[in-house]
């Protein structure tokens, strides 16, 4: 668990325009697991795999002031795969993350202690950085995850858009 956020452990960065295919979960969170399987296969299907092409949350609101029929996150991969009508009915659309300036915080570790990493980069560094959050969600690049490493070793950098 990162129990605070210091200025050394944030770091600005230039995050290139990435155009994404995106499926939404809308819905309580805890029923997320079946959008994950549904994405996972259509991934699977145009071969996506994590190792060539990044994969992203798109963080619409916070769980923990949303009611939760009314939560939405972003399930994304980086592709210029152009997204076919029946794509579309599966609830995929084309989304592009924007280029800008990022902050961003290496978490390591369990989803279960994500959003604290993520509350401390609003509520710890961003006021004493002088900086102003852009006009776009945070996003959660997913760099190693499960299957692929043990849950405690997974590493999702957290961004932040700026203005």
């Amino acid at each position: 668990t990162m129990a605070s956020t210091t200025s050394d452990s944030v770091t600005i960065i230039e995050f290139p325009a990435t155009r994404t295919a995106c499926m939404d979960h809308i819905g309580p969170p805890a029923r997320i697991g079946k959008t994950i399987q549904r994405f996972i296969a259509w991934r699977k299907i145009h071969h996506l795999h994590p190792s060539k092409h990044a994969t992203f949350n798109i963080v619409w609101c916070n769980p923990d002031d949303t009611p939760p029929d009314d939560f939405r996150m972003g399930l994304a991969v980086a592709t210029d795969l152009d997204l076919t009508d029946e794509d579309h009915e599966t609830g995929l659309s084309s989304i592009t993350l924007p280029a800008g300036r990022y902050a961003k915080l290496r978490h390591v570790g369990s989803d279960q202690t994500l959003g604290d990493s993520a509350l401390a980069l609003y509520r710890d560094w961003l006021p004493q950085s002088g900086e102003t959050p852009g006009d776009f969600p945070l996003i959660f690049q997913r760099i190693a995850f499960y299957p692929d490493v043990a849950d405690h070793e997974a590493i999702t950098d957290i961004l932040l858009p700026l203005a």
